[in-house]
């Protein structure tokens, strides 16, 4: 019993971690963004910026109905990707 929970907390640990590296390439790709990068209308990159964005949205969507973005000037900076980086740093505290 005590050897499947670990497997259990190594294989979370893990999940926690890719999740973690997920979010902050989606973090790295927004700032792209903002700075004038385009994203590619089609190919296998265009895939995989689409499989990051369906992967934190249903984290994110629901953190930005919490936390409204705060206006800066003329640019309004989401921090819930910051609320997320917590959450997951809480969990893997917890859980590795």
């Amino acid at each position: 019993m005590i050897c499947a929970q670990s497997a259990f907390a190594q294989v979370l640990c893990v999940l926690l971690t890719v999740y973690w590296i997920i979010l902050l390439a989606r973090v790295i790709l927004s700032w792209a963004m903002s700075l004038g990068w385009r994203r590619p209308y089609s190919g296998p990159l265009r895939t995989i910026l689409d499989l990051i964005d369906d992967v934190t949205d249903p984290v994110l969507r629901p953190l930005r109905a919490l936390i409204a973005p705060i206006r800066a000037g003329g640019i309004g900076l989401d921090l819930s990707p910051l609320i997320a980086f917590v959450i997951l740093f809480v969990l893997r505290s917890v859980f590795c």
